[in-house]
Order: C-alpha cells, then sequence, then structure tokens
C-alpha cells in the first residue's frame, strides 16, 4: 500500500506544480466590430432607397460573410500561438521489476513541459495578430468594393429607367405624329412615306425598349446576388441623382486615401508581420529547454536478507527533475525559414507600393472625369436640350403650316430624344464617378450627395 500512496501523492505534486499557467483561458474576440469606412460610406448616402441597399450588401452579402469569418478565425490563432505546448505524461511499468538496494523499482511516472527560448511564443503570437488584422482589413477593401459596385448598378438602373421614360414619351410623340401623318394622306395633303417612316420608327423603338428591359433584368440580377436576395424579387426605384461639383484637390484628395484605405494597412500589417517572422526565424538557431518531474514506485525487498536486515530507505519511492535542451543541428531548415521571411517581406512592401501607385492612378483617372463629367452634363443640360425644344417647337409650326414635312418633324424628335438620352447618361456617368472617387477616399464626399 505504501507505494500506492506514494503514486498519489507524486501525480498530486505534478498536477500542481508543473501544469502551465501559460495556457489559462483566453477571452474570444468580440465579433462586433467597430463600423468601418464602408459601412459609414454605406449610411451617409442621401437617397434612402440607395442607402438600404447597400446597407443590405455589407449584411448579407456571403462572400464578405465567409471572408469575415475567416478573419475572426485567424484572430483565435493568436492566443493558440502564445500558449505554452502541452505537457507530456509518460509512464513505465516494469514488467520484470529491477532489482535496487532499497527494492525492486516497479512503476515509474514522468511529466515534462517545452520550454521554448525567450520571445519565440510572443513573437509567434504577434505574427498571428498581424495576419489577423491583415485579413480584416481585406474584408474592409472588400466591403467598400461592393458599397462602389452597389452603386454603379444603382445609377445604371436609375439611368435604364430614365432612358426608358424617354423612349416611351418618345414613342407617344410618334404615334400622334403618324395619326396626323395618316390623316393627312387620307385627305391628300401628305406623302405615304411619312406615314411609312413613322410606322418603321415606332417598331424601332419597340425594339429599343425590349432591349433596355433586357439589360435592366440583368442588373437588377446582378444587384439581387449582391444583397443575396431571390433574382425574381423586384427592385426598389432608382432614379438619378441630383449632385453639385465636386472640388479636387489632387494632394489633399491622395493624403486622405492613404490615411484610409484598407489595403495599405493591410499591406503595413503583412510587412510587419514578416519582420516577426524573420525575428522568430532568427530565434530559431537558440535551443528549446524541457524540464519535468519523474516518481518511481519502488516496493520492499522481500528477499531474505533485505527480511533479515532491511536496508535503511527500504521501499522509499524515488523523485527526480528531468531536464533537456533542443540542438538546432538542422541549419539548412533554418536558414531557408528566415529568407522565407524576407520574401514575405519585400512582398508586403511590393503589395503596398503597388496599392499606392493604384490610388494615385485612380485619383488621376477620376479627377479628370469629374471634372470634364460635370462640364458635360451642364453644357447637354443647359444648351443642347433647350436648343433641342426649340428646334422641335419650330418643326412643329412648320408641319401645321405645311411648310415641312413629317420627316422634317422626325428629325427633329430624334435630336430631342437624343440629347435628354445624353444628359441622362451623362448624370449617371457623373454620379459613378463620385461614388468610384468615394470609394478610392475610403470616405464621403463633403457637400450635396446621394
Amino acid at each position: 500500500m505504501r507505494w500506492r500512496s506514494g503514486r498519489l501523492l507524486a501525480a498530486t505534486l505534478l498536477l500542481a506544480g508543473l501544469w502551465p499557467t501559460a495556457t489559462a483561458a483566453q477571452a474570444t474576440p468580440d465579433r462586433t466590430a467597430e463600423e468601418g469606412p464602408a459601412g459609414r460610406l454605406a449610411r451617409s448616402l442621401g437617397d434612402a432607397d440607395l442607402r438600404a441597399v447597400a446597407v443590405e450588401v455589407l449584411e448579407r452579402n456571403p462572400e464578405l460573410a465567409g471572408a469575415a469569418a475567416r478573419a475572426r478565425a485567424a484572430a483565435l490563432t493568436a492566443p493558440q500561438a502564445r500558449a505554452l505546448p502541452d505537457p507530456t505524461v509518460a509512464m513505465t511499468a516494469f514488467v520484470a521489476p529491477p532489482e535496487t538496494r532499497v527494492g525492486p523499482q516497479r512503476l515509474m511516472l514522468t511529466v515534462s513541459q517545452r520550454l521554448p527560448w525567450l520571445a519565440k511564443l510572443s513573437l509567434g503570437e504577434r505574427a498571428a495578430a498581424l495576419e489577423a488584422a491583415a485579413l480584416a482589413a481585406d474584408v474592409e477593401a472588400r466591403r467598400l468594393e461592393l458599397v462602389t459596385e452597389a452603386r454603379r448598378l444603382w445609377y445604371e438602373l436609375a439611368y435604364l429607367e430614365r432612358h426608358r421614360e424617354i423612349t416611351e414619351q418618345f414613342r407617344r410623340h410618334l404615334e400622334q405624329h403618324e395619326e396626323v401623318a395618316r390623316t393627312r394622306y387620307a385627305t391628300g395633303v401628305g406623302l405615304s412615306q411619312g406615314v411609312i417612316k413613322l410606322q418603321a420608327e415606332i417598331s424601332r423603338v419597340d425594339s429599343r425598349l425590349l432591349e433596355i428591359r433586357d439589360r435592366r433584368a440583368a442588373l437588377a440580377a446582378r444587384l439581387a446576388g449582391l444583397r443575396d436576395r431571390p433574382r425574381t424579387e423586384p427592385p426598389a426605384a432608382a432614379t438619378l441623382p441630383r449632385l453639385g461639383p465636386v472640388a479636387l484637390y489632387r494632394a489633399a484628395l491622395e493624403s486622405r486615401a492613404v490615411a484610409g484605405r484598407p489595403e495599405l494597412a493591410a499591406a503595413s500589417a503583412r510587412i510587419a508581420r514578416a519582420e516577426a517572422l524573420e525575428e522568430l526565424a532568427d530565434k530559431g538557431f537558440r535551443p528549446d529547454f524541457t524540464l519535468g518531474l519523474t516518481y518511481t514506485a519502488v516496493g520492499r525487498r522481500d528477499d531474505a536478507p533485505g527480511r533479515l536486515q532491511p536496508p535503511p530507505g527500504n521501499g522509499d519511492d524515488v523523485f527526480g527533475i528531468q531536464g533537456g535542451i533542443t540542438l538546432p543541428v538542422r541549419r539548412a531548415k533554418l536558414r531557408a525559414g528566415r529568407e522565407q521571411a524576407r520574401e514575405l517581406r519585400r512582398a508586403a512592401e511590393e503589395t503596398r507600393r503597388g496599392a499606392r501607385a493604384g490610388i494615385a492612378a485612380d485619383l488621376d483617372e477620376l479627377s479628370d472625369r469629374i471634372g470634364l463629367g460635370w462640364q458635360q452634363l451642364r453644357l447637354l443640360d443647359d444648351v443642347l436640350i433647350v436648343q433641342a425644344e426649340e428646334a422641335l417647337d419650330s418643326a412643329r409650326a412648320g408641319y401645321v403650316t405645311g411648310t415641312l414635312g413629317a420627316l422634317d418633324l422626325l428629325d427633329a424628335e430624334h435630336v430631342l430624344f437624343g440629347a435628354r438620352t445624353a444628359v441622362a447618361r451623362a448624370a449617371a456617368d457623373y454620379a459613378i464617378y463620385v461614388a468610384r472617387l468615394e470609394g478610392v477616399l475610403a470616405e464621403p464626399l463633403e457637400g450635396p450627395r446621394s
């Protein structure tokens, strides 16, 4: 019974004294992160319907949900990297107990703990946390892209809706002119050529309306997919926004973009991670240690000399301290790990440089397009529309008096139809340019927006 009680005492000491305290429970990261640039941009939109669509994309998009889950999973790697390796418990039961001076050895228990070189665990934790931060920044960058894409689709739908209205109004005018032309032809005043031309134009307009309907269905399906909604669900009626001119100060815009773009934050995090991995690879040339305790259960001597004259400490159990050290002799492997970390740092630096260049290129493009787009919109809306309406009024008056024919009137209708369509297209393009610029800046612009 003595050796059994000794085993119980040994197990108690081992559990109480050597169990690693570094494996204390770590708090699970809070999944409710602070609202990022994409969320603030979506909620700043002036159009309530568009705002609801953008917010829904951020909340329901399956791609974003999967990427966010992977980022949260990566965040849980850091506490695992910081923890000590699990201790090792070993037991040896002697089939043929070796005899010693104080009795036969029956059972041996060993518990050991591996202790990495100083700072290895903290460097591993830092590298894991930085990778999680980079993945979270990647998610935010994708969120910004999807908000911009949702706005683009919305403005394209708004343009098609306006195009449909203009086209239907054009068709009604053609029907009216066709009816007048038939009446005049029946009375011998007009020519059949005008009637035939107007009827052919009405057929072309009907074909154009079908094309608009087809394009609208494709865009609505794409927008529904971003929101994870059924393709058959009708979208809200999109309208073209009324935007004012945008003040473009190139240096200030680039400074804002550099400060807010998550792609740059992700690249910086990966550079810091690579530096931590490089330092960790250097630590790989240092040995790790192993500490442990051993307990050996010893029985009493039952041979004749032992019974006649028991030795001192007869049957006493044995405790021991164990120590070990790893030998980092695989130098080629360690050097490869260090070079790998250096290449990862170079890759992250090039990624950051590329992101900076992409931001500059986007700002150059959008600065030109927004400025020219605003001038074109004003020219079309303030000049061309007025001229086209005046030309149509003049053609109608000439048609009534008989000085102009149906084909002249049709030409004037065509000019006004083209002008109104061009204004709608210019307004949609301008809104898309502004949406792209806000995506590049990762924040809303000042002034009235939609």
